[in-house]
């Protein structure tokens, strides 16, 4: 079996609980995104990815408020919109430093994480959240600022996570052959996707989810059981 040289781990039900995402920072980024509009829409970021997210929804000409409008719609959805995870990385950041929340890590992450860099392995983060919200989830986490731990991160401007070429780009991109990456997640689909690309992978199942009767994919209740 091929060695293992970089680990790529998705965050949400994998690292962190998805009731962190869903019942924290998801209603923050909902109840401040139209205030965070209105103060913040003349920044040129900001009125770039309100214009992408327009256009990702087919508008040809939209005022604000319909965007405004689209993107609630989106966060109530879950919608994968680059744009979206965008702007809500920009408000989670105003949260993060007003210390209103700390993001969750399961109880053996931290200590896995920093053993897996310490016998050599580079660490790498895939998440629908855009590269600055990672960050920020990495570095305000209950468990300290565990940023320095990782080599790079990607989201979705890589690819969509379901999807084998935003592997391949992850692989050129790290410098490694796949057969020597191992990826993390709770996502069937995302390990298909992996595993297509040739990556090794592990399937996190966290509770309250019941380990498979079968399955393709090694499963694994945590951090722990995973040994490259």
């Amino acid at each position: 079996m091929s060695e293992i040289r970089a680990i790529v781990t998705d965050i949400e039900g994998t690292t962190s609980s998805i009731s962190f995402v869903r019942d924290v920072l998801f209603p923050y980024a909902r109840k401040r995104l139209p205030a965070f509009i209105e103060t913040h829409g003349d920044r040129p970021e900001v009125q770039h990815w309100l214009h992408e997210a327009a256009k990702e929804a087919g508008y040809v000409e939209a005022t604000r408020q319909e965007v405004v409008e689209l993107l609630l719609r989106w966060i109530d959805e879950d919608r994968k919109s680059t744009a979206l995870k965008a702007l809500q990385g920009m408000i989670w950041q105003e949260g993060y430093e007003a210390g209103d929340y700390q993001a969750h890590m399961y109880p053996e992450v931290a200590a896995r994480l920093r053993a897996w860099r310490a016998d050599g392995l580079r660490l790498y983060v895939y998440s629908s959240g855009s590269v600055p919200a990672q960050k920020l989830f990495f570095g305000y986490s209950k468990a300290g600022d565990l940023t320095p731990l990782f080599a790079g991160y990607f989201d979705t401007e890589t690819g969509p996570k379901r999807e084998r070429a935003s592997y391949e780009r992850i692989a050129d991109a790290i410098g490694e052959q796949p057969e020597h990456l191992l990826f993390l997640s709770d996502i069937v689909e995302e390990l298909d996707a992996a595993r297509a690309a040739g990556f090794r992978t592990a399937w996190l199942v966290r509770p309250p989810h019941p380990l498979p009767a079968q399955s393709q994919h090694p499963a694994f209740a945590d951090f722990d059981a995973i040994a490259p």
